[in-house]
């Protein structure tokens, strides 16, 4: 099972740092921390490998586009992150937000329509996700939401709690543990929520923008498996604290063949798609950061 690594000295020094900071940021209000997050993390995310990291990426996405129109999406990429760091210890102003209907949320009667039957949600690293997972579950209390635990323990215990609080009632670390969980929930008719735009080794090699990479094929043989809707969800910084959040129509499933390999590839290769459509639409609000391609990808595309 994923889990955080064991508490020690230097988690608890963290844990401090990280205390100080979020106590920092509740202290400026929802809007200033958002605009302070966007200032101060793109410097700081100029400074690590993952900067490298993301050029390469959209280099090999987006070749046709100059390296004037990629510094722009990435330095946009660095300021969703940093705006998300900001946001975060607000989502109680988001929770306010979305019962004032102030997030724009768009098919929700998809979601209602599950309830009783179950369905697969699945996601991506698309600006403040937050929000996006605050609107699933203020919909659907019932759903059961994966997530990858931070390593130190006690900001892991903070990020779950400050989730909890804006409905995520249902959490499981991802692992075998929490597939089981997952398993039980759609075997009672719930939802069950995962994210499915990072690399997963143990997945399936499938085009994105062109180029074969590890995707996750859990989300889709578990709509198989259970002949349920596998449902994508995105969402869309408009301007400032605004978003727009969408409930796509399912992907399309064969579920007469729901054992075949093919189906499966099928499945995934359409969930692929979909993500590098809402990542056309608005690149510098996915993270890019992520080594979402093998190096294999970067030395075809010529950009190593």
């Amino acid at each position: 099972m994923a889990r955080s690594k064991p508490l020690n000295f230097a988690f608890r020094l963290e844990a401090l740092a990280w205390n100080a900071y979020v106590g920092a940021l509740s202290g400026l209000g929802l809007e200033r921390a958002s605009g302070w997050g966007a200032a101060i993390v793109p410097p700081i995310g100029a400074l690590t490998s993952a900067h490298k990291t993301a050029i390469r990426n959209l280099r090999m996405a987006f070749p046709n586009e100059s390296e004037a129109w990629r510094r722009d999406v990435r330095h946009g990429m660095w300021a969703e992150m940093g705006r998300l760091s900001g946001e975060f210890p607000h989502m109680g102003k988001y929770l306010e937000k979305f019962r004032n209907g102030e997030i724009e949320y768009e098919g929700r009667e998809r979601i209602e329509a599950t309830f009783g039957k179950g369905a697969v949600y699945i996601g991506g690293h698309f600006t403040n996700w937050e929000v996006t997972s605050l609107c699933l579950a203020q919909t659907d209390p019932n759903c059961h939401f994966t997530y990858r635990p931070a390593n130190n323990p006690l900001i892991d215990k903070y990020i779950v709690e400050t989730r909890a609080a804006f409905g995520l009632a249902l959490q499981a670390a991802k692992g075998q543990e929490g597939g089981m969980g997952l398993l039980r929930s759609l075997k009672r008719g719930r939802g069950v929520a995962l994210m499915n735009d990072q690399k997963y080794n143990a997945g399936l090699a499938v085009p994105l923008f062109g180029y074969e990479c590890m995707t996750a094929d859990g989300p889709t043989r578990l709509a198989l498996k259970f002949k349920v809707p596998l449902i994508p969800l995105s969402g869309r910084r408009i301007e400032g604290t605004r978003f727009r959040v969408r409930v796509h129509e399912p992907i399309e499933l064969d579920y007469d063949k729901p054992d075949e390999e093919q189906t499966v590839r099928d499945g995934v290769m359409r969930v692929n798609a979909f993500m590098e459509a809402r990542i056309r639409e608005a690149p510098e609000q996915w993270f890019w950061a992520h080594r979402r391609w093998p190096k294999e990808a970067w030395a075809k595309a010529g950009v190593l």
